[in-house]
């Protein structure tokens, strides 16, 4: 029985803007947005939150759900130094550290000795580590794997941890809503409603054969994951040569303007996970409702928007009346310069 932490800092880029910026505490602050040019919103804090405001929301909308919010490019350079900070901090209690994004990570303590083996008291201790040194907050998740630690992490959301020992799995995935299963979006939860479907609990009686009929491999996935099955080992961190981010949408879409609003959400979380390293192509993947996929590229050296915009035209262009099931984007990693820094403010 494995014991897994997955740690989560809290609204990471504006928390580390706010620290910096004792000014901007009570405000509400949003990253990576533009008011005079086309721009999305990378992340934001908790004051905007509660006024709307969410990640991947146009900025011009963000500002009409507050006025008064404060729009700011964002320090890519000074987010992954603190990261770093970060991976030293998990170090320290565990070698096997997979780190998610600049912000996340997951860390196998099965083994550890520290505490006397008790997860629960490391993971405590991790948080009052980077709040003592960092001056930042997290929040934590303990369980028997990564699937469960995720889901636990966001339990006592923000600054909060969320124990789930093995005897406990059951009943708590019992009462869990589907919508809390990563990869369940809202057009998925909308599917699974209209089935009757709407939290874990309910999938034994309606059967793992019907959920892969109507879900595909999906499907299979779901159904493990709600029996709390998770098998996949933490693994550290290798050397990459591509990051990307897709989605395999619940129903098809056939115009070109719904699939840039897909694009448009899926952006903001690839310059997450980028962060200022260096790329070397762009490339966008469509799958169509034959399950037939295209892929399109050309070389860039940094993400741009703009020429993201006009792959995803070209690529459309082949899809030749056939319905689109899946959007996806990536980069082409590059050779690591100290020079450059990633702007999140994109147009």
């Amino acid at each position: 029985m494995r014991k897994i932490i997955h740690i989560d800092m809290d609204c990471f880029f504006a928390a580390v803007e706010m620290r910096d910026h004792p000014e901007w505490q009570e405000i509400p602050l949003a990253i990576g947005g533009s008011v005079s040019r086309r721009g999305v919103i990378a992340t934001c804090n908790y004051p905007a939150r509660a006024y709307g405001v969410r990640s991947a929301m146009p900025s011009h909308r963000a500002l009409q759900q507050c006025p008064h919010l404060l729009l700011i490019p964002g320090n890519m350079a000074l987010y992954k130094a603190v990261s770093a900070q970060l991976r030293e901090i998990f170090q320290r209690y565990t070698p096997l550290v997979e780190p998610l994004s600049l912000d996340e990570a997951y860390l196998d303590v099965t083994d550890s000795p520290l505490f006397r083996g008790s997860a629960t008291r490391i993971a405590e201790d991790i948080r009052r580590t980077i709040r003592d040194e960092l001056q930042l907050t997290a929040s934590a998740g303990v369980a028997p794997n990564k699937f469960l630690a995720k889901i636990a992490s966001e339990e006592n959301k923000p600054d909060g941890l969320f124990v789930l020992p093995p005897e406990a799995v059951a009943d708590f995935l019992y009462r869990l809503p589907l919508a809390r299963i990563p990869g369940v979006g809202r057009k998925t939860t909308e599917k699974l409603a209209a089935l009757g479907l709407d939290t874990c609990g309910q999938l034994p009686d309606f059967g793992e054969a019907a959920l892969v009929q109507h879900f595909g491999k999906f499907g299979q996935s779901l159904w493990q994951r709600c029996q709390g099955r998770d098998e996949r080992p933490v693994q550290v961190e290798r050397i990459r040569k591509s990051v990307g981010v897709e989605t395999t949408l619940a129903a098809d879409i056939y115009g070109e303007a719904e699939g840039e609003t897909v694009l448009a959400k899926l952006w903001p979380d690839l310059l997450h996970r980028l962060a200022e390293r260096p790329i070397k192509g762009l490339c966008i993947k469509l799958k169509f409702s034959d399950f037939q996929q295209t892929t399109l590229s050309r070389r860039s050296i940094e993400p741009d928007w703009q020429q993201a915009r006009i792959l995803l035209e070209q690529a459309w262009s082949r899809r030749r009346g056939r319905g689109v099931r899946l959007v996806g984007i990536s980069v082409e990693l590059g050779e690591h310069r100290h020079t450059e820094q990633l702007s999140l403010d994109w147009h």
